[in-house]
C-alpha cells in the first residue's frame, strides 16, 4: 500500500532531440514570461567561505532528513569559478540530503506573492534520485516544505537543469532550494540562479457582460437526460457516462428496466446503453487502462413495513468506453450498497462499507487488482473489521496510506473523532482531531485541495439525515503535510436563497447546505454549487469558488437554476466548463434538465492553446515536451471525475512544473503515482490570468512502468503525518454490523420505496399531523399516500389506510 517508486531515466534524450526541431520553429515567438538577471541568490558559485569554524560555504546549510549515510564536501570540481558542492549517499533507508539557501534573513531571497520564479543550476549525477526541492516563508507561519519541482537526469558532464516555480502563495516573503539526492549516489552542483519571471500581463477585455466576468453563467441546455442517473464519470474520450440502474424507482426494478446514459459534448447527444443489473448506488472509479470499474449497487429496496432495508449486490462490472458495453468481472466477496472506491497508486481499487445482501453493515475491505483484473479473495486483503458506514471519503495520501476524510452519506454515531488515517501496509486506523460536528457531515463534500502535492484537505458542509436539522455552513481544513495533522476551522460557506416550500428566500442564521457539489478548477479553485439545506427538500440556490491559496471563498456567483439536491452531480469537462445533473428529492421525483457552467476565465479573451504534445503516454519521472501559442503560468494534470452523492475521493489536481524556453515548455512529471495515480488525465495550460486551454488527454503510467519501478526511492516520501496518535484496537474477525433499516433517513411506513417520507421532519415542523402533512404537501408529496401497516407518524388520524 506504500510502494517507493523510482523515476524512470526515460526518454528525456529522444524527447530533447525531436522536441528542437519544433523549438527552433518557436523561439523568435513573443517572450513576455520569461525570467532574466539579476541572480537573487548569495554566493551561487559557494566561492565565498562561510564563517571561522564553518564547514559549508557563505549562505548555504546542510539539509535533509531520514535515515541514510551522507557527506558534504566543497571540491575543486567546479563548473564555474574554482568550488562546487558534492554530497553523496552511501546507505539509505529513506530520506534526502542537500545542501539548501540558508533560512535567514541574509541569504535566502526575497519574493513577491502571485509572481513566479526560475530556479537553475548545474550538476554531474550519477543517480537518477535527485530532485529540485523548494522551501518557502510563511510569514505567520515561519519555513516549511514547499514543493518538489523536478527530477533532473542522470550527467557524467556538466549539465544545467532549470525549473520553473509555481506562483509564490500569499503570505510568502522568502524562498529557499537545493538539489536533494534522495537514493544511492553522489551528486555534484554549481552555478546555482534565481531569477524572477517578467512582469504578467495586462488583464484582458472581458468578453462577455459584466456579470458573466464576475460571476460566470449558467444555461440548461435543451436535451434532457434520458436516464435519472445517480452517478457520473467523465470518460478518456471527453464523453459523460451516467448511469441510473432502476433510479431510485422500485417500478424500474420491479421490470428489471435498468439504465445507463452516454453524453457526447462534441453534439449534445444522449445514448441510452444497456445496463445488467440495478447500479442504483454502486461505487465506481477510473482503471488505469481508462475502463469505469463499476462495484456492487441495489439488490433490492427496503420492505414496505421498513423492517428490511436496502441489499447490496456482489456484482462487479467494467465499461468500456471504446465500445460502450458493460462487461461482468468476477463477484466481490460481498454486497456493498454504497460502498467507497479508491485508486491506489498501483493501479489497484480499494473499497470500504456499504450494505451487505442481508441489509447490515459491510465490514470487509476489498481489493481489486489492476494486473490480475479481478477482485481478490478476502484471506489475499488486509482486514480491520472495521465498519466504515456509507461512501465514506478515502482520499489516497501521498505516501500511499488512505485518509478518512469524514464524509459519508447517511448515518450518524461515527466512532472516534470521524476522521482517520488508514495505513493499509500496517493495517491501523489512527484518528486524526479537528473535524466539527462530526455526526452532521452526512452528504458532506471533501475534496483534495490544488495542487496535490500540498496534501490539504477541504470538507464543505452537511447534515444528518436522522435528526434532520438544517444543514449547516461548516468548512473545514486538513494539512496531511504537518507531523501531527488536525482539521482546522475554514471560513463558513457562503449563504444564498433557499426554498423550503414557500418560493425562495436569503438563508439566514447558520443556515448551510448538504448534497453539496464540489468541483476542481484549472485555474486551482474549487467550484462548490448545489444543495439542500434538508434531507432531500428545501434546495439551495448558491454558488461559489473557495481558493485556497488565501483559504477564502468568493461569493456571490452565478447560481444553477435547477435545484440539485439528492442524487445530483456536478463535474468538470475537458473545455473547462461544469456540467450539472440530477435532483431526487423525497418526493419521489427526478429532474432530467442539465445545466452547464462556464466560469468568469472564459470570459476573459482568447484562450491559450496546446499546439503540440510530443507523446501523450506518460512514465513518472520524466520530462514532457509542450509547445504552447502563448506564455503560460502553470499546467497540470486533472483527473476526471466518477461522482456519486457528493463523494469523488479520487478527484485531484496535479502540479506539473515547467521549464520554460518562449512558448515551449517542458513539463516535470512527478515521480510519485501516490500523488497521481495510473490513468488517463486532462492536461491543461493555464495563462498567467487563470484562463485554460481546452484539454489534452494524456496516460500516465500503468502496471508494467510500475511493476518495473518497486522498492526504489521516491523524492516526494517526506515524513508526513508520522506523529499521529496510538492506533486504535481493530475490532475481532466479524460478518457484519447491525444497521438499521431506516438507515436512509425514510419511515417507509408511507407509499412506495422510492418515496422518503422522513423519519424526522425539520425543526419547525410541529409533531401534529395536520403540520406534517401540510409540509409533505409544500413539498409536492403525492396526495394521498398508502399507509404500509403501522402508523408510527400518525398521519392517517381517520385510520381510512392513507395519509394526509
Amino acid at each position: 500500500m506504500r510502494p517507493t517508486i523510482r523515476r524512470r531515466a526515460g526518454r528525456r534524450a529522444a524527447l530533447l532531440a525531436v522536441g528542437a526541431m519544433t523549438a527552433g520553429l518557436l523561439l523568435t515567438a513573443p517572450q513576455q514570461a520569461t525570467a532574466g538577471p539579476p541572480n537573487l541568490l548569495s554566493n551561487p558559485g559557494f566561492e565565498t567561505a562561510g564563517a571561522a569554524g564553518s564547514d559549508m560555504p557563505s549562505c548555504w546549510s546542510k539539509s535533509g532528513w531520514g535515515d541514510n549515510d551522507f557527506t558534504f564536501a566543497t571540491v575543486a570540481d567546479a563548473h564555474g569559478g574554482t568550488k562546487a558542492m558534492r554530497v553523496s549517499l552511501t546507505r539509505r533507508v529513506d530520506g534526502d540530503r542537500k545542501a539548501l539557501v540558508t533560512e535567514n534573513t541574509a541569504c535566502a531571497p526575497a519574493v513577491t506573492p502571485g509572481r513566479q520564479y526560475d530556479l537553475s543550476a548545474w550538476y554531474k549525477s550519477n543517480t537518477p534520485d535527485v530532485s529540485v526541492t523548494v522551501f518557502r516563508r510563511d510569514t505567520t507561519a515561519g519555513w516549511q516544505y514547499w514543493t518538489d519541482l523536478q527530477n533532473p537526469p542522470v550527467s557524467a558532464g556538466w549539465a544545467r537543469t532549470e525549473v520553473r516555480t509555481p506562483v509564490v502563495p500569499p503570505n510568502t516573503d522568502k524562498i529557499a532550494w537545493g538539489l536533494s539526492v534522495y537514493g544511492v549516489g553522489t551528486l555534484t552542483t554549481d552555478d546555482y540562479a534565481l531569477e524572477e519571471v517578467g512582469a504578467v500581463p495586462p488583464q484582458p477585455a472581458c468578453s462577455g457582460t459584466a456579470e458573466e466576468c464576475a460571476k460566470g453563467r449558467w444555461q440548461v441546455i435543451p436535451a434532457q437526460n434520458p436516464v435519472r442517473s445517480m452517478h457520473a464519470v467523465v470518460l478518456k474520450n471527453g464523453k459523460v457516462l451516467l448511469i441510473a440502474g432502476s433510479g431510485n424507482d422500485i417500478a424500474q426494478f420491479n421490470a428489471g428496466t435498468f439504465t445507463s446514459a452516454v453524453y457526447d459534448p462534441a453534439n449534445g447527444s444522449f445514448r441510452t446503453i444497456p445496463t445488467p443489473v440495478d447500479m442504483f448506488c454502486a461505487g465506481h472509479v477510473q482503471l488505469s487502462d481508462g475502463r469505469v470499474l463499476v462495484m456492487s449497487g441495489n439488490k433490492g429496496y427496503p420492505s414496505a413495513d421498513g423492517s428490511i432495508g436496502y441489499q447490496g449486490l456482489k456484482d462487479s462490472y467494467t465499461f468500456d468506453p471504446a465500445t460502450e458495453k458493460y462487461t461482468r468481472t468476477n463477484d466481490m466477496n460481498g454486497g456493498h450498497w454504497y460502498p467507497s472506491a479508491t485508486v491506489l497508486g498501483n493501479g489497484d481499487v480499494i473499497s470500504f462499507g456499504g450494505l451487505k445482501e442481508d441489509s447490515t453493515g459491510n465490514v470487509t475491505a476489498e481489493r481489486f487488482s489492476a494486473v490480475q483484473n479481478k477482485w481478490l479473495p478476502m484471506n489475499e486483503v488486509n482486514q480491520t473489521w472495521s465498519y466504515w458506514g456509507l461512501y465514506p471519503s478515502m482520499i489516497l495520501m501521498q505516501d500511499g496510506r488512505l485518509f478518512y476524510s469524514g464524509s459519508h452519506t447517511f448515518g450518524n454515531g461515527t466512532p472516534g473523532t470521524g476522521a482517520s488515517v488508514y495505513d493499509y501496509g500496517a493495517n491501523t486506523i489512527t484518528d486524526v482531531p479537528g473535524l466539527r460536528n462530526k455526526d452532521e457531515r452526512d452528504e458532506s463534500a471533501s475534496v483534495l485541495l490544488p495542487p496535490a502535492q500540498d496534501q490539504r484537505v477541504l470538507t464543505i458542509g452537511g447534515g444528518n439525515n436522522e435528526r434532520n436539522p438544517a444543514a449547516n455552513r461548516i468548512t473545514d481544513i486538513i494539512d496531511l503535510k504537518k507531523p501531527s495533522p488536525a482539521y482546522t476551522p475554514g471560513p463558513d460557506l457562503p449563504q444564498g436563497l433557499v426554498d423550503t416550500g414557500a418560493g425562495k428566500r436569503p438563508q439566514t442564521g447558520a443556515e448551510g447546505k448538504m448534497y453539496v457539489s464540489a468541483v476542481l478548477l484549472p485555474d486551482g479553485k474549487v467550484l462548490e454549487t448545489g444543495g439542500g439545506l434538508h434531507d432531500r427538500a428545501d434546495p439551495v440556490f448558491e454558488a461559489s469558488f473557495f481558493d485556497p491559496a488565501t483559504n477564502t471563498y468568493q461569493a456571490g456567483l452565478a447560481a444553477d437554476p435547477i435545484p440539485r439536491t439528492y442524487h445530483s452531480a456536478s463535474f468538470l469537462m475537458p473545455d473547462g466548463r461544469v456540467m450539472s445533473v440530477g435532483d431526487n428529492p423525497g418526493n419521489g421525483t427526478y429532474n432530467h434538465n442539465v445545466s452547464i457552467y462556464t466560469p468568469p476565465y472564459l470570459f476573459k479573451g482568447a484562450r491559450p492553446q496546446i499546439t503540440s504534445v510530443i507523446d501523450t503516454q506518460w512514465v513518472y519521472g520524466d520530462t514532457q515536451r509542450i509547445t504552447v501559442n502563448r506564455p503560460i503560468a502553470r499546467a497540470e494534470l486533472i483527473r476526471p471525475a466518477a461522482v456519486t452523492h457528493s463523494s469523488d475521493p479520487n478527484q485531484r489536481f496535479v502540479d506539473l512544473p515547467m521549464t520554460v524556453d518562449g512558448n515551449t515548455v517542458d513539463l516535470n512529471v512527478t515521480s510519485n503515482p501516490n500523488l497521481a495515480p495510473p490513468g488517463w488525465y486532462m492536461l491543461f495550460a493555464v495563462d498567467a490570468h487563470g484562463v485554460p486551454s481546452i484539454a489534452t488527454w494524456v496516460h500516465l503510467g500503468g502496471p508494467s512502468a510500475l511493476a518495473a519501478a518497486q522498492e526504489q526511492p521516491s523524492a516526494h516520501e517526506h515524513t508526513f503525518a508520522d506523529r499521529l496518535g496510538p492506533a486504535k484496537e481493530n475490532p475481532a474477525k466479524r460478518d457484519s454490523v447491525p444497521v438499521a433499516p431506516s438507515v436512509a433517513g425514510c419511515d417507509r411506513h408511507y407509499g412506495t420505496a422510492n418515496v422518503c417520507v422522513p423519519t424526522r421532519f425539520p425543526d419547525g415542523v410541529k409533531a401534529t399531523a395536520k403540520a406534517r402533512c401540510e409540509w409533505l404537501a409544500s413539498h409536492q408529496y403525492p396526495r394521498r399516500l398508502k399507509v404500509n401497516g403501522s402508523d408510527p407518524l400518525r398521519l392517517d388520524p381517520d385510520g381510512d389506510g392513507f395519509a394526509c
